[in-house]
């Protein structure tokens, strides 16, 4: 009987957003919540799941197998698939979050992109950053949870580990591979990688 009347719910939250001109490519895939709120002109892709307190803006395209749940997401945004979107998240106008990636309460700024394999933990990211594939904010020591902070305009390379609390300030550029335990200061560039070795004519050795 449950299973049912949670069909009929489903059922009537989902002909409630088609009628309101929500674009679903497969409705009966989509799950909603009771308070989930849904803006103009939204597309939404197959098995997308919405848990509770999800407001959802303008103009948003949510892709396959993302997920949902006390997060707000502004207009012009852009999500999945693959997209964890977990309590407390902000992504803020014309932002872009991408294939396997999840976000824990944190603001994602303006035209901001965090594109492929990246977790992002208690951070503040500013306007129009670029958040390399396989980032990593390292925001959990074991007994406290600490903040990640990135202004406007910075690129963090490819993986990256970012130990907080720490600061990445405006317009600087992470290398790619880099774990960074200090702040960086405005407009550098911060790396921390090992000098390569190359031994010519290598034999492996047989056993």
């Amino acid at each position: 009987m449950k299973q049912i009347n949670l069909q009929k719910q489903q059922n009537r939250l989902r002909n409630k957003f088609l009628k309101l001109g929500v674009k679903m490519l497969g409705p009966e895939t989509i799950y909603f919540s009771n308070d989930t709120k849904i803006g103009k002109n939204v597309i939404i892709e197959p098995y997308v799941v919405f848990g509770s307190k999800v407001k959802i803006g303008n103009n948003v395209t949510i892709k396959s197998f993302s997920h949902f749940e006390r997060c707000k997401i502004e207009n012009e945004v852009d999500v999945g698939p693959y997209a964890r979107i977990r309590p407390g998240t902000i992504l803020k106008e014309g932002s872009k979050v991408g294939n396997f990636v999840e976000i824990k309460k944190s603001i994602i700024g303006k035209k901001s992109k965090v594109s492929h394999l990246s977790y992002v933990g208690d951070s503040e990211i500013g306007k129009a950053v670029n958040i390399g594939a396989g980032t990593i904010t390292c925001n959990y020591d074991g007994v406290k949870k600490s903040k990640t902070k990135i202004k406007d305009n910075v690129f963090i390379g490819s993986n990256s580990s970012l130990v907080a609390p720490i600061t990445v300030e405006e317009g600087s550029v992470v290398g790619a591979g880099s774990v960074i335990t200090k702040k960086v200061k405005k407009n550098s560039l911060a790396l921390t990688r090992a000098l390569q070795t190359e031994v010519k004519n290598y034999k492996k050795k047989l056993k």
